[in-house]
């Protein structure tokens, strides 16, 4: 019982000494002083997307806007600039605890927003910019050895000696318009007589799966007796994504390698995604007589293993990819009188070929900047474009006839047969058929007119009954 009570007594003192502690370490949060004013980007265009191959590219557009919120209306910035840089990363330089050999930067764009002093008033004022970023540059790119990166840096400084400083980090995707035919290739493996034709789509994407199409061939060989043939025992297939990196040397390391200009080059070959063609589940046609055989299946690149994009730069960065397809194929005597009975020759094969792809971005709608640019004003022409005469009227020497109306009948003559008419009246009696057929329709207004001068007009008028269509 007096070791409970002594129990009990210890954890009362231990939990006084503790509220004590507490309340002896506890602080009130510090109040950061009012800034005078905040910088923030509000970014107005699009993703952006560089389109095609660096060579044929048209780069990507960016517009955005710089805020600054000014609360202080006794402050005055003496200087207010932005810088568009391209951080360049590598994972091994040249000198581990080198921050120069390690991280390279380089200023593609810098805007002064005040070139003299400038006060603004205690609201929020934007100053609008943009920036063609253009076609060769490398896109946004984290990968094992190297990282590209692009930063907005805005710095402020004040009158009272206060900077405020923004980052803000700029995504540059790039999209490799796909060709509308698919990807044929062959390959061949001497000394048999095995070939291999593959279809598949040459552009590649990190979400989803494409398909692939391949025939083997050249599998049977005949002869009087017998046949051998190779059958095809299994089946996979990987994607490998090879990485190039050339880490510089700075000024002061450059002398580890021999001179200013050079750098290390490491390489990196990883799996980006893998699978295996079952047999069961995606069987493959087998067609012994004509030697094929036919497979259908599907890949996909791993979202979880961080695949990266095609890269190809000036400083030496490339990143590209690949589909490597493995076959075990095993030899087999066939006897002619005896298709059934199979006998196995111990003799087997490895095939593998590999398959050049591109990985990239999807690029949406594939329009790019300037495609999608409306006319601009001073393009615009003042009127319709005019009818140019190729041919001189005066040339022509009348061979063109001038139409017009005749006062008599509303029908359209040439000029050249008004000049041969004669003052007498037509006869239409001659030939009332040929009349008729030129006359099948009337409006109201031929109704409402005086009726020709005929000879015989009953028997014209026992014809118009049968052929005359009115219109109201």
């Amino acid at each position: 019982m007096d070791a409970l009570k002594r129990h009990s007594l210890g954890a009362k003192l231990l939990n006084a000494t503790d509220r004590r502690g507490s309340h002896g370490s506890s602080k009130s949060p510090k109040m950061e002083p009012r800034k005078c004013a905040k910088i923030s980007i509000k970014v107005e265009s699009p993703p952006l997307v560089s389109y095609n191959i660096p060579a044929n590219s048209s780069g990507a557009l960016f517009s955005a806007r710089l805020d600054v919120d000014v609360a202080d209306p006794n402050v005055v910035f003496e200087s207010f600039e932005m810088k568009l840089n391209c951080v360049y990363t590598v994972k091994k330089p040249v000198q581990p605890n080198c921050p120069e050999c390690t991280t390279q930067k380089t200023e593609l764009k810098s805007w002064d927003f005040a070139n003299e002093k400038l006060k603004l008033s205690p609201r929020k004022h934007d100053f609008p910019f943009s920036y063609l970023f253009p076609g060769h540059l490398p896109a946004t790119t984290h990968a094992p050895l190297v990282s590209v990166e692009y930063h907005l840096s805005a710095t402020a400084k004040t009158n009272t000696g206060e900077t405020i400083t923004f980052t803000k980090p700029i995504h540059l995707y790039r999209a490799i318009i796909p060709a509308p035919n698919d990807k044929n290739s062959m390959r061949i493996f001497p000394p048999t007589n095995l070939t291999i034709r593959l279809s598949l789509q040459p552009v590649i994407h990190p979400i989803g799966d494409f398909p692939v199409s391949l025939r083997l061939a050249g599998i049977t060989t005949k002869g009087e007796k017998s046949d051998v043939r190779w059958r095809l025992r299994k089946m996979n297939w990987r994607i490998e994504e090879r990485q190039k990196v050339i880490s510089p040397a700075c000024a002061k390391h450059c002398a580890k390698l021999g001179g200013e200009g050079k750098g290390i080059l490491h390489e990196d070959v990883r799996n980006v995604g893998e699978g295996d063609i079952d047999y069961h589940k995606t069987p493959w046609k087998c067609d012994f007589d004509a030697g094929e055989v036919d497979a259908e299946f599907s890949c996909a690149v791993k979202s979880s293993k961080n695949p990266v994009c095609d890269v190809e730069a000036d400083n030496g960065l490339l990143v590209t990819h690949s589909l490597v397809l493995e076959m075990v194929v095993a030899e087999e005597w066939v006897p002619k009188h005896k298709p059934k009975e199979i006998t196995p020759t111990g003799a087997a094969r490895i095939l593998r070929t590999q398959f050049k792809v591109i990985l990239s971005e999807r690029g949406g709608l594939g329009i790019a900047w300037d495609e999608e640019t409306p006319p601009v004003y001073e393009d615009v022409p003042a009127s319709p474009p005019g009818y140019g005469g190729d041919v001189v009227y005066e040339e022509l020497a009348g061979s063109i006839e001038d139409f017009h109306l005749d006062s008599n009948t509303g029908l359209a003559t040439t000029a050249r047969a008004s000049s041969s008419r004669t003052d007498a009246a037509p006869d239409y009696t001659a030939h009332p058929a040929t009349f008729l057929q030129r006359r099948n329709v009337l409006s109201a207004d031929d109704l409402l007119l005086e009726p020709y001068e005929r000879a015989n007009d009953t028997a014209v008028e026992q014809e118009e009954e049968d052929d005359v269509q009115i219109i109201l």
